[in-house]
C-alpha cells in the first residue's frame, strides 16, 4: 500500500511496466479466507494476469518468470512462523536465485517484532505453515528475514538471492506498530495481530478461535467447555465460510479488552490460553485433531506431548530457552534497525 493506495495501482500511475501479480495465501488484493484456494486469472480492477503462489503453485516457475526483470515482494508480515506469507517469500527468493531475476523487498514494521519466542522448528515438522528454523515468534522483518536466510544459506542447494532491501524508516523492534490495513481477513487490528501467534495454536485443537464472528482471534471457546463465560456463535463471514463449530454457541474467553496489552507487558507467547483450556476440556482425546496440525503449527511434536503430559505454561517456555538463545544471537548478525531491550 502507498498512502492506502494499492502498490500495483501505484506503479501503474507511474507508468511502471508490471507484467504480472503474484498473489499468496489471502489473495492478491486480500479477501480470500484462510486456507481458500486462490485461483490464477486476471484482476478486476488492472487487467493484469494473476498468478497463485497458494495451493498446488507455491513457487513461480522458470515460466512465470520469463519476462520478469525484477520481482517487487511487498507484503505486510506478523511476525509468526506460521503465518505463510515469509514461506511465499522464501520460494520466491529461491525461484529468483534459480533464475537469475533481482528482487526487491519493500521492508515493514513486524507488529510483533518486540519479543521471540516459541519452540524452534523440528525439520521433520517442516511445512508451507512452517518452513524455517525459526521459532514461532521470530522477531525480524521481512527484510531482515530474507538477509538471515541468504546468510545462513537456507534455500535449496544454498542458492542465494539478489535483494535490495527498502528500509522502514523510523523503525526499532521495541515499537508496537499499529497496520493500516488488516493484513488478512482474520486479522482484523491490532489486538487480533498480538494475540494471533498465541492463539493460533488452537487451529490444530477442536477450540475455535473466534473464526465466523467479528472478533477473530481475541476469542476462544468450545461447545462443551466450562473454562470461561464468554459466549459467541461462529457464523460464515468474509474470513470464515465455514467457520469451526459454525451454528453452535461457544463458551470461552473474551481477549478483546485485555489481551493484546497482556502480550505486550509480557513479551512472550501466552500458553496458559492452551494449557488451561486442555485441562477444562471434557474429552481430552479429542482435544487436539487427528490430523497432527498442531505439529505443524508448533513445529515440534513435543508442545503437545508437553501440555497432555500436564507441564505448566512456565515449564513448556523454559524447554525452548536454550534453543532461543543460539536463536537470538544469529538473529542479531541480520537486524537493520535497532533491537528491542
Amino acid at each position: 500500500m502507498v498512502d492506502s493506495v494499492h502498490l500495483v495501482d501505484w506503479l501503474l500511475a507511474k507508468d511502471v511496466n508490471i507484467v504480472s501479480v503474484f498473489a499468496p495465501e489471502h489473495g492478491f488484493r486480500g479477501k480470500a479466507d484462510a486456507g481458500e484456494k486462490v485461483e490464477s486469472g486476471k484482476d478486476v480492477k488492472t487487467g493484469l494476469p494473476i498468478v497463485s503462489l497458494y495451493g498446488s503453485h507455491k513457487k513461480p516457475t522458470p515460466a512465470d518468470l520469463e519476462n520478469i526483470d525484477v520481482v517487487i515482494f511487498d507484503i505486510q508480515d506478523v511476525g509468526a512462523r506460521f503465518y505463510t506469507y515469509i514461506s511465499t517469500m522464501t520460494y520466491v527468493m529461491e525461484a529468483c536465485a534459480e533464475n537469475d531475476k533481482k528482487m526487491v523487498i519493500l521492508d515493514r514494521p513486524n507488529p510483533n517484532g518486540f519479543y521471540v519466542d516459541g519452540p524452534m522448528l523440528d525439520p521433520k515438522y517442516k511445512s508451507f505453515v512452517g518452513m524455517l528454523p525459526i521459532p514461532v515468534v521470530h522477531g525480524v522483518t521481512v527484510g531482515e528475514l530474507a538477509r538471515m536466510i541468504n546468510g545462513e544459506g537456507w534455500l535449496e542447494g544454498g542458492v542465494k538471492c539478489d535483494i535490495t532491501i527498502s528500509k522502514c524508516e523510523g523503525y526499532t523492534h521495541n515499537d508496537i506498530y499499529i497496520l493500516p490495513v488488516k493484513p488478512s481477513p482474520n486479522l482484523p487490528n491490532l489486538n487480533s495481530i498480538l494475540l494471533y501467534p498465541s492463539l493460533c495454536f488452537f487451529e490444530g485443537t477442536d477450540v475455535s478461535v473466534g473464526r465466523g464472528t467479528d472478533t477473530p482471534f481475541e476469542v476462544f471457546g468450545h461447545p462443551n467447555m466450562s473454562l470461561g463465560s464468554h459466549v459467541f456463535v461462529p457464523k460464515p463471514n468474509e474470513g470464515s465460510k465455514h467457520p469451526k463449530h459454525e451454528g453452535v454457541p461457544c463458551v470461552g474467553w473474551d481477549l478483546t479488552e485485555f489481551g493484546g496489552k497482556n502480550v505486550q507487558e509480557k513479551k512472550h507467547l501466552v500458553m496458559e490460553y492452551m494449557v488451561n483450556a486442555y485441562r477444562e476440556f471434557p474429552s481430552k482425546e479429542t482435544f487436539f485433531l487427528k490430523n497432527g496440525f498442531i505439529n505443524k503449527l508448533a513445529g515440534t511434536d513435543a508442545m503437545q506431548k508437553q501440555i497432555e503430559a500436564g507441564l505448566s505454561a512456565d515449564q513448556i517456555r523454559a524447554s525452548w530457552e536454550l534453543d532461543l538463545v543460539a536463536y537470538k544471537r544469529m538473529r542479531h548478525t541480520y537486524l537493520l534497525y535497532p533491537d528491542f531491550e
